[in-house]
This record gives structure tokens, C-alpha cells and sequence, in this order.
């Protein structure tokens, strides 16, 4: 990030969050849409998995808390799974799949009383969301959200999830209708009055970030519903309508595209090495791939990449890869998979797994709950940098046994991501940048 006195920070010092009246973290947020700084940057925060129920986990909290102040990101993406909707405190209402539903054999009083119980859970998804979300709305962070195959579980629609999220300051989903495909509009309490959101269904829209001087939009932020169930098994992938939105989002924007989403497209396979059942390391496949065992390939892989359970991407390719691939998309970034955290390129599309950051549901080491750290550069804005940022790093000791570790007898992962985005450059260093001597230090692709 730029030193203390460049233009991007006109006070001339750090920004205390807490202070009164204190200007936003985001840049962004200043500049009143997602735009590129003076220094060139532009940063997005990821966080996977948060996957917890009304009461978040307070370490879960502090890990946001300080990965923002770190980091000080552009926008937050929240790529799925924020609300655990299997918790008993949903048991009411809960849904195992998107289909089953009570309604056509209820009795009336048992849908008086069933709504009464949504009522109470949308109560208590607000309060969870609240807690979550705070350490961004404090900030002046703006944020965008999408969903994953649990959150719908507690009873609400995406749709309904959709209006809760609208309720907080800094939410950047924009309201979705039927006429409404691709026709740009701003939310109203995003905080950057001059963003122009491209709108498809809840949970998959896109948005436009633009050069320093607002001359053009340099790359596009692409959130995608990546469904949840299919009704033969397995996961489920994004709608036809979403699909289509993903082909169109490059020429709506006219720009190349990154997308985010909650569930991996089956090509994250080709990432790894499959190797025999009995390869140190090995891990085995899930559902289509059960039965076969990979490891990381460390030759399409940065270093400190790291599997840590079978990608759980759908039984069938939806041919969304397909897509993203002809339409010039450079990136995707999933979760889903709480141990999994590897970054490398198939056919030029870098594909990211990101851990979970949450502390209410299965994953690694405390220590390793981590969110993604991307930073683009105007000098290559397709190419950018990556780092995941842990608890242990941040925040030291959980302040509680809530979290519980998965698959135990494996490996713990690489010593992370050799690569320090939040180190701030000496003079020389500082230097060095300006003179555009600074290309050595970027990890190849």
C-alpha cells in the first residue's frame, strides 16, 4: 500500500477506524466507487466459509477485524456459506435441499405457526450477518455478497438473504428483477454513490472497477451463485440465467473479469497430480473422482499451495469453465473446501481455492483460518498478486476451542505464500518502484 503521505492518503497519517468521523479504510469508499489508487493498487479481501450460526464465533470476528485493518482493502468479497443453515437455532425452518418444502400439505395453522418460525429466523440470520459484517461497516468498507450450498438451509431464499444484506451499510448487491438483467444501477447504501453494478439474480452480479482517472473500466468483479444441490446428487452449479450472465459480463463491461463464487468448477482437478492410494500425502477425490488420489502439482502451482481434502465440485461439468475461458475471464476464486488453499492457471485462468475464515464450522489449524488478500496492479491488472493472511499471523492464540480440525493425519500445510503483500517498501525499495525495477520481485504464473 502507498506510504503515509501519498495523495491516496491526504491526511498525511493512518487512518484510526475507531476515531470520530474517521474517513473510510477503502480508498474506494473516498473516492465514492472501485477505482484504481494513485499508487496504482487495487485491493479486494476475500473471505470463504464464515459458516456459522446467530452467535459467530468471536474469533471468527477478530480475523476479519484484523485482516481489514492489515490489508485495508478496496471491497470485501464474502464468497458463500456466511450462514450455517443446518444450526439447530434454524432446526425450525431448516431445508436439507432447495426443493423440500412443507407448504402444499400444511394445514393452515401449521403455516401460520411456520411463518411465525421464519419470522424468528430471519431474525436471528440478521443477528449473525450483523456480527459479521460489523468489523467492515465500522471500517467504511464497501462489500459484496454471494451464496453457497448452506446458507439457503436455514429457510430463506437467496432473495430473501439478499434483502437482509441490504439493511447494512457498505452492501453493494444491487436488487435483482426480472427485466433487470445487466442494466447498471447503484445501491443506494454501498457508500460509492458513483458505482454502476451490473445486476443478474441474488448472489450473481457484477462490478466495474476503473482506472484512476475514471477515463475506463480496467478489470471486472464478477460475484456468481454457484448454486448449491443438484436434484440427481452432488453439488449444483450455477442457473442457465447465471451462465449466461458470466458470458456477458466482459462485454456489458468491456473489460476482462475475475469471478468469485462459492463451489469449484471440476477443473480445479487439474491442479493436481493423481498418484497412488498409498503417496504420502495422497488425498482422494470426491464423488466422480472417489477413487482416484492426488496431490498438489507443484509444477501449475504456487508455492505454499496446499490440499487438504478432495475438491468438492460438481458431479457434472456444467460447462461453466468453458465460459470463463471464452470470455477472456484471467481468475475465479472458490471456496467451499475449508483445508483447501492452492493457486495455479489452467488453460491462462488462474484458479484460486481459498480456506475457510470461519471458526463455527470443520477446517484447518487455527492458526491457518485464513482469508485472500489479491492486489492488482494497472501495470498488469490481469495478472494479479495473492496472499493468504492466517489467524496465528494476525492474531496470535483463538480465544476459543470452537473451531474443530479436520482429517487430523494430514500433512499441515507448506510454510504459506512466499510472498509479503502487506510489507511496506523502504526507501530504496520505494525507489526502485518508480523506476519499474520492482518486476523481479513477482512471482511467476
Amino acid at each position: 500500500m502507498p506510504p503515509a503521505s501519498s495523495p491516496d492518503h491526504p491526511h498525511g497519517h493512518p487512518l484510526d477506524a475507531d476515531a470520530p468521523d474517521a474517513p473510510p479504510v477503502s480508498i474506494s469508499a473516498r473516492l465514492g466507487r472501485l477505482q484504481f489508487h494513485n499508487s496504482g493498487k487495487f485491493r479486494v479481501l476475500q473471505l470463504a466459509d464464515i459458516q456459522d450460526g446467530p452467535k459467530v464465533a468471536s474469533d471468527t470476528v477478530r480475523l476479519i477485524a484484523a485482516a481489514l485493518d492489515a490489508a485495508r482493502p478496496d471491497v470485501v468479497v464474502l464468497s458463500g456459506n456466511q450462514i450455517a443453515g443446518y444450526d439447530e437455532a434454524y432446526a425450525p425452518t431448516f431445508r436439507k435441499r432447495r426443493w423440500n418444502g412443507g407448504w402444499n400439505r400444511m394445514s393452515r395453522r401449521q403455516e401460520e405457526r411456520y411463518a411465525a418460525s421464519l419470522r424468528h429466523t430471519h431474525d436471528l440470520v440478521r443477528q449473525g450477518i450483523e456480527q459479521f459484517l460489523k468489523p467492515m461497516i465500522d471500517r467504511g468498507i464497501p462489500w459484496a455478497v454471494t451464496y453457497g450450498n448452506h446458507d439457503f438451509q436455514c429457510g430463506l431464499d437467496n432473495a430473501e438473504l439478499d434483502a437482509i444484506y441490504r439493511e447494512f451499510p457498505g452492501c453493494l448487491n444491487p436488487e435483482s428483477t426480472a427485466t433487470g438483467y445487466g442494466r447498471p444501477r447503484t445501491s443506494p447504501v454501498s457508500g460509492l454513490p458513483d458505482e454502476r453494478i451490473l445486476p443478474c439474480e441474488p448472489g450473481t452480479f457484477a462490478l466495474p472497477v476503473c482506472d484512476v482517472d475514471r477515463t475506463h473500466t480496467v478489470l471486472g468483479l464478477v460475484m456468481v451463485d454457484s448454486g448449491d444441490y443438484d436434484l440427481l446428487g452432488g453439488y449444483g452449479a450455477p442457473s442457465p440465467r447465471a451462465l449466461a450472465f458470466l458470458a456477458d459480463a466482459p462485454k456489458m463491461l468491456g473489460a476482462r473479469c475475475m469471478a468469485f463464487q462459492h463451489i469449484p468448477v471440476p477443473q480445479y482437478y487439474r491442479l493436481l497430480k493423481e498418484v497412488s492410494a498409498t503417496t504420502a500425502h495422497a488425498v482422494e477425490g470426491y464423488r466422480a473422482f472417489s477413487g482416484r488420489h492426488f496431490v498438489i502439482d507443484e509444477t501449475t502451482t504456487l508455492p505454499g499451495s496446499y490440499l487438504g481434502e478432495g475438491v468438492s465440485c460438481p458431479d457434472q461439468d456444467s460447462g461453466e469453465f468453458d465460459v470463463l475461458h471464452a470470455a477472456r475471464y484471467f481468475a475465479l476464486a472458490a471456496g467451499h473446501d475449508h483445508r483447501n488453499r492452492f493457486v495455479g492457471k489452467v488453460d491462462g485462468v488462474a484458479l484460486a481455492a481459498t480456506p475457510t475464515c470461519g471458526f463455527g464450522s470443520y477446517g484447518p489449524a487455527p492458526a491457518q483460518r485464513a482469508v485472500r488478500l489479491i492486489e492488482f496492479d494497472t501495470r498488469h491488472p490481469h495478472d494479479p498478486r495473492t496472499q493468504l493472511l492466517e489467524f496465528g499471523a494476525l492474531c496470535g492464540k483463538p480465544g476459543s476451542h470452537k473451531a474443530y480440525t479436520y482429517a487430523l493425519n494430514s500433512t499441515a500445510p507448506s510454510p504459506g505464500e512466499t510472498i509479503d503483500l502487506l510489507d511496506r517498501p523502504g526507501l530504496i525499495r520505494r525507489m526502485l518502484q518508480r523506476l519499474g525495477g520492482d518486476r523481479h520481485i513477482r512471482r511467476r504464473r
